[in-house]
């Protein structure tokens, strides 16, 4: 008799694993998602990259903003040191330079720095005038210097003029 019930319960159980689940019969009301379903659905999708839209356009023109707010900072920043190196050169040697490149080979500079706003170290723009800054001055040369970029700032003044 023992027998019997373990077959009886083996033959549950192989029935258990042949019927089909209750979505999938004939009597059971149509599903609207399958079972074992798993991701996202379209409109979320959409959702997730229009937001994702709504936040660049919002972030973007803030990014590019403070990139050329902090180019424009270098450039001030460059053109001061520029200027000191200038006047410093003056006052040592009792003339003005001739070239920015005087100013790196008597080691008043490094390097001459880019210009930030042209990306080049050959576009600045140099002034000379035939005025003499000191008493003890013998000879003129460049006295100031500008960026070689043609834009114009966030203050509205051109970089040629800073």
């Amino acid at each position: 008799m023992e027998s019997g019930m373990q077959n009886q319960k083996v033959g549950s159980s192989e029935e258990a694993k042949l019927t089909p689940p209750a979505s999938l019969t004939a009597n059971s009301a149509p599903s609207l998602t399958p079972f074992n379903e798993k991701g996202f659905t379209l409109i979320e999708l959409m959702i997730v990259m229009a937001i994702i839209g709504v936040l660049a356009t919002v972030a973007i023109p803030s990014f590019i903003s403070s990139i050329k707010m902090a180019r424009e900072s270098v450039l001030k920043e460059d053109l001061q040191v520029l200027r000191g190196a200038i006047d410093s050169y003056t006052m040592d040697k009792q003339k003005a330079p001739q070239s920015l490149e005087d100013l790196v080979q008597e080691g008043y500079l490094k390097s001459i720095p880019e210009d930030p706003m042209t990306h080049s170290k050959e576009t600045w723009v140099t002034d000379s005038s035939d005025a003499l800054h000191s008493i003890d001055q013998t000879d003129t040369g460049i006295d100031d210097v500008h960026s070689g970029a043609q834009d114009s700032g966030t203050d509205g003044t051109a970089y040629s003029t800073w």
